[in-house]
Formats: structure tokens, sequence, C-alpha cells
């Protein structure tokens, strides 16, 4: 048990009463009138009442005690004679830290060891089910039935296991002890008679957890174990970073590499530092130290955090990361009580808070900070007038600037527009409308205006807006074919170098005049791998030396990218600009104005008005014993060990860090890391945000298994693997993740797992899903086998450097949710106010019902699949509409209309459009048979054998293969047989895995 009062210890306050509070109300919906129950295949009753909303009260609200519901025996009796005996895992924890409390044990930070093992189960004997998936799911006419060939979308593939988990002791803490074993070896007609629910569900290991933190906060401090990555939650911040703010791969660190090397884990950190807080969250504190600025190490400059110890009455403090004594600052001093504690402490935010942020003083600055400046370039070609992405494009930055979301006080925006020339445009406040004037000289650009380029949108607001009205129509005339889009950029780095800033620029054909002019790398065929990797990256002089100066000055670009028709865009060269400046590109693969405007609005709302910062520098800082070994995202390092250079960086951008051991670390002693991210934010304000993260240190690899965040290592393996795009062929990245994910799990069997027979896949608990995801990871856009235009895999190996955890989780497993059998309650809030949330669907054809209709959200595009013989009742319920074919296919938002499933559908909706990442909720249509967006809702069963690779099933099976091989040392670095699944040859490369 941690001792969690060394970091929180003055007298008068009831820790333990603190961290079981209650959480507030996770969402709020504004909800649309509601008449009768929905039934499918019954109309809709006149009338109705509105689902209670009765105010939440903390007090009442009842704790609830486990992580998982109750076990429910189920007759395994059947299923044991198919597939043969079962044996269960053993625990994976070890006996807790042996001997009395003294001052050295109790500076473990909150990692209690102690854990009751699983219960071992008899081979043969009745298994208790503890998979939430059956007794969350609805009923249907596949629940609980073996699934056959002929009721899968693809065949189950030979050697299919059969699948059993133990029985789980109730807990509070949402502790997953306990390891799985699945029994492989079934062949033939068995292989169709594996029972899908027997393994591991992603599904569910979001739901159960999701339901008991609606009730409960995360203390950073006593818990020890991040909720999943997609489950919405409070965090109390204890001074212990909150796991959306930062991540790390093991909670419990190994002491010496070669003891890492045993579990085959990475060691890395996942940050997100900008990250949204979640209704209920306390603020991150703002501390002002005026000239003197905060208190920091003098020799290893981290900066003062709730672990740093204070000595000699309180005139000195030890640095946590060094370990080098510092003489506190004589405005900082503060006696210390006999315990050694401060006696300000608690009121002191830098003391008891994991994350905060300082202002710095000018020393700090690199040029004086403003209110951030927003510079629109608005492409007016031929192609963006033609395909209607010019005035979607003036409406989205008009609802952006206009809309119910604001641009932060102090902010600024500019206009300029482009085709074979660029124009700037005068805003002034004074004027009767905006003054255009026209830049030709293209070969070395300027600025034109020196005063009304920026302005303050809300005083300026009838000039801004009849220029966006008028500015489809003013170039609708001209019609320049070919856009000038470096010359563009280059115009728009002198107008913003200044200041710093963001520009945000709509592009909508390849940029073929003027410098920089890109011509059709990609002709559409299948490329060697050598000549592949080419496509990924530019090479182009011009553009980097652009993007290289737009970090210096501390600008960054976003870009958004239409594509009507998928033409090419060359995305490796325009989106090379944005992925170093920290900015993003946001891709319309197949632009269709009527269908895409709403989304495209959306998300333009969505990047003013999130938290966003520029001329931006991070460091990140860890203990004597470890040091960065690399970082992965989206920034420019220009040597190794320097800070990070990012020209703008906001709320859902990540970055990956790796370490590596340069010593052995103390036992005795905890690690901690730091990250410091210096940057002006979008109000103008110079600050430093610091999160601060801090854990146990083991002497053994079972301990770092137990305390494994599995979307932090799915994250920082995606990320690595993405890196590794321009220098190796596809073959061997997928190759390295099959690899990865034999070295994890075959470590786990053969040093912490126990005995087990030779037949068994046995999985870490905290890792079930891991393979699930490995298997996605192959499969995604920008790894998997088979043709795939060049476009789409380099923007989403971009998207994949910077994404959060949230955002990567649903990427690779979409969350799926049947709407044509809600119950009356789902959708709605409950009596203390939370929205009652359908189970989600596991993402396999199998689950799919004749006549139903699925939402499919992977956080980038949110997919209405509906089949072929949909209940006429739910088209009338839903749309208003007679027939399948009567459904307008370009539809982007569902109709208001007052019925029950149309108001639970809109709440779920706005619901999931929290979420997630960057990405906007907005409704594409996928009719069976009839739309084009069908082939995304194939892609979307993961589960399945799609995406040139297996399916799960045959993956475990071929993962259980190469981890027999390792345990019997007889696993290749090289498999020559083959395998048409992932990775097809499974080269054999060890940490590091590339």
């Amino acid at each position: 048990m941690s001792d969690f009062a060394l970091y929180h210890g003055l007298s008068g306050r009831n820790e333990e009463e603190k961290s079981q509070q209650v959480a507030p109300p996770q969402f709020n919906p504004q909800i649309a009138p509601s008449p009768g129950g929905y039934q499918q295949g019954i109309a809709p009753l006149p009338g109705g009442h509105q689902p209670g909303t009765t105010p939440f009260s903390p007090n009442n609200a009842p704790q609830q005690q486990g992580y998982f519901p109750p076990n429910v025996d189920n007759n395994m009796a059947g299923m044991t004679q198919q597939m043969g005996a079962i044996n269960v895992g053993e625990a994976v924890g070890t006996p807790g830290v042996a001997g009395g409390k003294s001052k050295k044990k109790n500076r473990h930070a909150y990692h209690n060891l102690d854990q009751p093992a699983a219960n071992f189960q008899a081979p043969g004997a009745p298994s208790f089910s503890a998979d939430p998936a059956q007794q969350l799911a609805p009923g249907g006419q596949y629940i609980n039935q073996p699934i056959t060939p002929a009721m899968n979308q693809f065949p189950a593939g030979g050697g299919g296991p059969s699948f059993n988990q133990t029985e789980h002791t109730p807990r509070g803490d949402l502790q997953r002890s306990g390891s799985q074993s699945i029994q492989t070896g079934g062949t033939g007609a068995q292989a169709g008679l594996v029972d899908p629910d027997e393994v591991p569900s992603v599904p569910s290991s979001r739901d159960v957890p999701a339901k008991f933190y609606l009730d409960n906060v995360y203390p950073t401090m006593e818990k020890h174990q991040p909720p999943p990555a997609v489950v919405p939650f409070v965090a109390n911040d204890q001074g212990n970073s909150s796991p959306k703010y930062a991540r790390l791969t093991v909670n419990t660190i190994p002491t010496s590499a070669e003891t890492l090397s045993s579990t085959g884990l990475p060691l890395g950190l996942l940050l997100q530092p900008l990250a949204p807080l979640q209704e209920g969250e306390a603020i991150i504190p703002v501390l002002d130290f005026g000239e003197a600025g905060p208190p920091r190490c003098r020799r290893c400059r981290a900066y003062i955090n709730p672990f740093m110890m204070f000595k000699s009455g309180g005139n000195k403090f030890v640095c946590n990361m060094c370990t080098f004594p510092n003489e506190v600052p004589s405005e900082y001093f503060s006696p210390t009580t006999p315990s050694g504690y401060r006696v300000d402490r608690e009121q002191r935010a830098e003391l008891t808070r994991g994350t905060v942020e300082f202002m710095v003083p000018k020393e700090y600055w690199a040029k004086e900070p403003v209110g951030i400046r927003w510079l629109f370039l608005i492409d007016v070609s031929q192609e963006a007038i033609n395909k209607g992405m010019l005035e979607a494009f003036c409406d989205g930055i008009s609802n952006a600037l206009y809309g119910e979301k604001k641009i932060p006080s102090g902010s600024k925006v500019g206009i300029i527009t482009y085709d074979k020339e660029v124009h700037f445009y005068n805003l002034s406040a004074g004027l009767e409308t905006a003054q255009m004037i026209v830049m030709p000289d293209l070969e070395d650009p300027f600025l034109p205006l020196s005063q009304g380029l920026y302005v303050d949108p809300y005083e300026s607001d009838s000039i801004v807006k009849s220029l966006l009205s008028q500015l489809p129509s003013m170039f609708s005339q001209i019609k320049n074919p070919e856009p000038a889009l470096l010359p563009a950029l280059t115009a728009a780095l002198e107008a913003l170098a200044p200041t710093g800033g963001k520009a945000i620029c709509s592009v909508a054909a390849l940029p073929t005049w003027g410098p920089g002019r890109l011509f059709m790398r990609d002709d559409g065929k299948i490329h060697p791998a050598e000549s592949e990797k080419k496509l990924f990256t530019t090479e182009h002089t011009g553009w980097k030396k652009v993007a290289e100066k737009m970090v210096a000055a501390g600008v960054g670009v976003d870009f958004f990218l239409a594509a009507a028709g998928g033409v090419y865009l060359d995305i490796a060269t325009i989106g090379h600009v944005s992925a170093v400046t920290g900015g993003e590109v946001f891709h319309y693969p197949n632009f269709i104005a009527a269908r895409d405007s709403l989304k495209l609005s959306l998300e333009l709302a969505h990047t003013v008005s999130r938290d966003t910062g520029y001329q931006a520098l991070m460091k990140v800082r860890c203990s004597n014993g470890l040091q960065v070994s690399a970082y992965h995202g989206n920034f420019v390092q220009h040597t190794f060990g320097a800070d990070l250079e990012l020209g703008v960086i906001d709320a859902d951008k990540s970055i990956g860090v790796m370490f590596s051991y340069d010593g052995k670390l103390d036992p005795k002693l905890d690690a901690h890391f730091q990250c410091a991210l210096l940057y002006t934010s979008s109000d103008g304000q110079r600050r430093v945000r610091c999160c601060n993260i801090v854990a146990s240190v083991s002497e053994s690899g079972r301990d770092a298994m137990r305390f494994v965040d599995q979307d932090a290592v799915v994250n920082i393996i995606a990320k690595e693997a993405a890196t590794r795009m321009i220098e190796r062929p596809l073959k061997e990245i997928r190759g390295a993740i099959s690899e990865k994910t034999v070295d994890i799990l075959a470590g786990y069997r053969k040093n912490f797992s126990g005995s087990h027979p030779p037949g068994q896949l046995v999985l870490p608990e905290n890792l079930k899903e891991f393979s699930m995801y490995m298997l996605s990871l192959c499969k995604c856009r920008p790894f998997k086998g088979g043709h795939e235009p060049t476009d789409r895999r380099t923007h989403d190996m971009r998207m994949l450097k910077s994404m959060g955890a949230i955002e990567m989780s649903l990427y690779l497993y979409p969350r799926i949710i049947a709407i044509h059998n809600l119950e009356e309650e789902h959708c709605f809030p409950n009596e203390n106010g939370y929205l009652v949330m359908p189970p989600s669907l596991r993402a396999s054809f199998s689950r799919i019902e004749n006549g139903g209709a699925y939402i499919i959200d992977n956080g980038q595009i949110l997919l209405l699949w509906i089949h072929a013989q949909v209940s006429p009742h739910l088209l009338t319920d839903l749309f208003s509409a007679e027939s399948l074919q009567s459904l307008d296919p370009f539809l982007s938002s569902l109709p208001v209309l007052e019925t029950h499933l149309s108001a639970q559908v809109r709440n779920l909706l706005q619901y999931l459009s929290s979420l997630r990442g960057s990405k906007a909720v907005t409704v594409q249509l996928a009719r069976q048979g009839l739309d084009g967006a069908e082939y995304e809702f194939a892609r979307a069963l993961v589960e399945d054998r799609n995406n040139e690779a297996q399916s799960y099933v045959d993956w475990l099976v071929h993962v259980h293969r190469y981890i027999q091989l390792e345990i019997t040392g007889q696993r290749k670095k090289e498999d020559s047989s083959g395998d048409a699944g992932v990775g097809g040859s499974l080269t054999s490369m060890r940490p590091p895995y590339w």
C-alpha cells in the first residue's frame, strides 16, 4: 500500500474520504421531446413523457464494489467435451514487499502489491464465465449460439481456440488480476464450433469500466491502473498527473534493462499535455512567481513538483529527478513540520497537483506574447469553385467565428486567398467593405500591407461576414485552374513571423503553378517496396525550407484537403509542412459538398476553439538511471537531446517518449518523470505546463506485467511503426508488429505465467485485448497489405504519430452500436443524470442481424449501416422516409423528429461527439447494396478476415504457434514458410524492435 500521506500529510484532511468522492454527471444532454417507446415493427405512439433528469447528488450515489459484474454460472460441459480440458491461469501478482514499515519503504509511491490471486480451476470443471459481453449484450439471433462458418462472414480458420477465463475476485479499485488461457488445437469441423464470445472482447473491456466510473472518480495517486482510454472518467489530481495528460506503458518499472527485456514491453510515456478537461474536474492552476520564475533544480533544471522533499528546516529541497540538494529561494521559504512537510503545503498547488502551469518571466520569451493570430488561406482556384469547396470553407469560417463556439479572447484573424496569385485583404473596422490587394510576385512573396490584415473578428464582423459571403461569386468568373500554394504559404509566413500564430489553409487541387509546383508522383499502380517508401515523404527542398522557417517563427499550419473524386494531392509533400510545424491535416478523400460541408464546418470550428498554444518547446526529464532514447510525433528536433520545437500544439496532439537505462534503478526509491511544455497560450500568456508522473520500482518483471497500461503500449508501438514507414518496407513493419506481439506474450508465458499445458495460450490480464489491437494495427490503412492510395497511407501515418490514446483506441477498434433494438431507457439520462449507453458490439459480421441498423464510429468517420431488410417503421421514425432507396445518399445529419428513436439516436450522436479527438460527428449513410461507404463498414469489422489479413481467431492461433516455438527455443529469426496473414514472414527484430 502506498503511503499517500507522504505527499499529502497535513492534519485536518481526510484523504480517504476525498478519494472516494463520487464523480459529477459526465454528460447532460439536451433531450429532444420524446413520445412513447419505440418498438421495431410498431408505429410510434402519440404523446409521451420526458425521461427524468433528477439532479445528481454525490452524497446519495452508491459506490460500486467491483470492476466486473458478479460472475454468472454457465454450464460449459458441452464446450469442454468439444474442445478438451481447459486450465485457468494463475494470478500475475507476487507477494508484497516484505518487512515492517520504515521511512525508506514509505517512500514508495502508491502500489499495493498484496493482491489476492485469481482462483484456480481444475481441468474439465464447469467454469464461471467472466466475459461481461454475455451479460451486457442484447438478445439476438446469434447470441449464445455456436458460430459456424455459414453464420460468419468468413469461415473460421483451422486450429481455432476455445477460451475460458478465470473467475475474478470482485474489487472496488478496478484491479484486474490473473491471466487467461486459451486451449488451441481444434481442427477441421471443430474449428467452426468456436464460440467468439469466449475470446477477449474489446467492447466488454470498455463498457464495464465505463459504468464503474459513472459513480467513481479516479484518484491519481491511490490507483495505479488507469481506465481504458475511451472510458470517460473524472480524475482527482493528488500529485500524480492524470492519465489524460500522461500514460506510462508500465506503472511499475523494472530495476534493470535485463528485467524489462524479459517482459518484452517497451518503456515509454504517452504525453498529451493540453488534453481537454472532463466535466467535473478541477481546472489546471496557473501560478505566477513574478520575475524570479518558478523554483527549479540547479543541476537538471526540473521544475518544483509534489515529489521534491524539503529538509534543513525548509532551507533546502532535494530534486526528485537527480537527488541534488538545492537552496530554497528566500521568497519561497516556508518552515517545515517535524514530519518534514512545509506548513503551507496545502496552499501550494505546485506541491499538491500533478499538472500545473507556471507564468514565466521575460527570459523565457522568444518574442512578445500576444493573442494568437489566425490566418485563413483560402483556395479560390477553378477546382475549389466547381466542387463547392470554396463556398463550404467560407461558410465554415463564418460558423467558426460567429457560431456557438468563440475564438479565445485577444485572438485576431486575417484572410488571404490564392490561385495563380496571392490576394490580401484589409479588414479594418473603419472600412465599408474589405479592400483586396493583389501580390503577383510569386518568386519573392512579400507582405503588401502593414495594417488591417489582422482584426478582431467581432469588431469587424460586418466586413468579415460580407467578404466571406462574396468570395464564391467574386471568383466564379475567373477560375484559374492551377493554384500556387507554396507562394501562399511563404506569404503567410511573412504575415505571421513577427508574432507567431496559426494558418488554416484549404486545398482543392494539386498545386501545379509557381515555385514549389508539384507533379503527379503516384500513378495509382502498385509500386515496389523501395520506390513506395519515397512516396510517403517529400524531397522538395522548397517545402522543407518553408516548414523549418515556420517552426523557427512559431507558426503552424492546418490543412483542409478536399480530394473530389479521390484525386491525388501529394499529401506527402503538402502535409509535410503541417507535420513539421505540429499542425494537422483534415482530409476529405472523396469530397462531396452536399455531404461533407457540415463535417468541414464543425471541424473548422473545433480547430479554432480548442486549446491551442504556439511557439512551443518541450522537454522530458526522468530519474537517474533512465534516459530519453527517442521521441515519436510531429515536431522538429535539431539534435538528439535538444528540446522539441513545435510551431503549434493543441489539445488533440500527443507525443510518444521512449526511455532506456543508463544504470540500475534503486527499488527503494520511485521513478519520476516530468514533461515541461513552454508555449504561448491562445490568449497571449507565456506559460510552462508541467506534468509530473511517478511510478514504483520493482526487481520483478512480474510487477511490470501486472501494472501495464495496454493503451499506452499500443500507442507507443503504433507511433514507432509510423515513424519507420519512410525507412522500411511495409511488409517488414507488419512483421515487426507481429514480432513484438510474440515477444511480449512469449515473455509473459515463459517467465511469469506459471505452469500451463503447452496447448494453452496464456494472456496477461491487463493485456487480454493486446493481440486484437496489434492485429488491427496491421490491418489499418498505413500498414495493410495490398493496394492503397499513397495519399491515404501518408495521411493516416502522420495522423497515427499525433493521435492521443482515445483517438488511437477507436481508430484501431471502432465502436459499434445497434440502434434497431434499443431499450426504451437507452440514450436518455437515468435518475442520476447519466446517459444510459447501449452496449457495444464486437467488430464482426457475425454480430450483424438481418434487418438491423448500426452506428460504426472509428473516431474519424461515423457510419450508419442499414440492412436491406430493415423495418419500414425504423425508417419512418428515424428519417421520416418510406424506403431505404428514398433516403438522401448525401445525408450528413439526422432530421429532428418527434419520435422516441430519433431522440435516442440524436442524443447518442451528441454523446459520441464528446468522446473523440479532432474529427466531427456527422452521419454518413452506408446502406446495404446501395452506398460505397459499405466498403468502409467492411473494413471496420476488424475481427473478420479482411484488409489483407487474418481473422481474430486465426491471428491468435498464429501468435500462439510462434510463442510455442519461442518457448521451445525453435523460433527462427526469419520464417520462410510464408503466411498469408499479417507480416508474411516474421522477421525477428529484438528490442529495439525495428
